[in-house]
């Protein structure tokens, strides 16, 4: 377990927190003895967490929030402090995605894109820094991705919503040391490859097809990522293997590693199921996509070996018709 026993009766801020990783961290915090306050646009899922939190023996409080309104950001601030009296971590788990070809997605998801990830999330950092300068210490985790580092075709405004994530990071570290607190308040920045969560099922999708990445991470290692980061946070902190491998080739071979980046984008999304285009999750949230997984990783395998059997069967057509 290490330095995550520190964690416990620390007052951490959570958003994102209805699934994926951000509901995996707060499950996680809280069996460690944190006070956890929870966000999200799903009030009754929150509800659910904050339940099963408490059924284990933790601290929690939901707050429903939707992190694109600065006045909703605000009062989750202010219930956190008003509940546990202090904010020691806030986690900036912020990210929706609209997926496909730049100018086949309308405008107006471009714009709630980054109405979420960027502007959400500085709205979010702007809260836990004025707390933490108040109160005279504090830990800010940007949720970054491997995209903040590598543009990924196909998800254009997301990868550029997250390249300014870790831009705002590095400006908001330099900033604390200029005014002598970078000792006392930290900003570290989570960069994950592609994971199997429930994104995927939450993002706009304009690509007719099911969405689909190479190697999908397993949320727990970022889960794990984050909780270690509430006491020990890097200024950049790429998660597993692949994102380390990613970013270091992008700093040794930048063109080349965008090239292979989006022959993998467009290769994997070709293999897709056909669906109909869908605004997913980013103007309203759906019912769909409540756990830390998000079940790609067995849906890509049942959609691979369809295609593999397709593939077999229209071989022994060709062979039958030769002979």
């Amino acid at each position: 377990m290490g330095k995550e026993k520190d964690v416990a009766g620390k007052t951490i801020v959570i958003t994102g927190a209805s699934s994926g990783f951000g509901r995996g961290a707060a499950e996680r915090l809280g069996e460690l003895g944190a006070a956890v306050v929870i966000a999200a646009r799903r009030g009754s899922v929150l509800d659910e967490v904050v339940e099963g939190i408490v059924a284990a023996g933790g601290t929690a409080l939901a707050v429903e929030t939707d992190v694109s309104d600065p006045i909703a950001v605000h009062r989750l601030a202010q219930a956190a402090v008003e509940r546990f009296g202090r904010i020691d971590v806030w986690v900036n788990n912020v990210g929706i995605g609209a997926l496909g070809m730049f100018w086949d997605i309308p405008i107006a998801d471009h714009a709630r894109v980054i109405d979420v990830n960027l502007k959400g999330l500085i709205y979010g950092a702007h809260a836990a820094l004025r707390q933490f300068r108040a109160q005279g210490e504090g830990t800010l985790i940007n949720v970054g991705s491997v995209d903040s580092e590598i543009p990924l075709a196909y998800q254009t405004s997301y990868a550029a919503s997250k390249a300014a994530v870790l831009s705002l990071s590095r400006s908001l570290n330099e900033e604390l040391r200029i005014v002598g607190e970078d000792d006392r308040i930290k900003v570290g920045t989570i960069m994950p490859w592609a994971v199997d969560t429930p994104w995927w099922a939450h993002a706009a999708n304009y690509t007719g097809r099911a969405p689909r990445m190479a190697a999908l991470d397993d949320p727990k290692i970022v889960v794990d990522a984050i909780v270690a980061a509430c006491v020990d946070p890097k200024e950049e902190q790429p998660v597993g293997g692949k994102a380390r491998g990613a970013k270091l080739s992008h700093q040794l071979f930048p063109d080349l590693t965008e090239h292979v980046s989006a022959k993998i984008a467009h290769s994997e999304s070709e293999k897709g199921t056909p669906v109909a285009h869908t605004t997913g999750a980013i103007y309203e949230p759906i019912v769909a996509g409540t756990t830390v997984s998000g079940g790609v990783r067995e849906r890509m395998e049942r959609e691979d070996d369809a295609r593999h059997d397709r593939e077999d069967d229209a071989r022994r057509d060709r062979k039958s018709v030769r002979h």
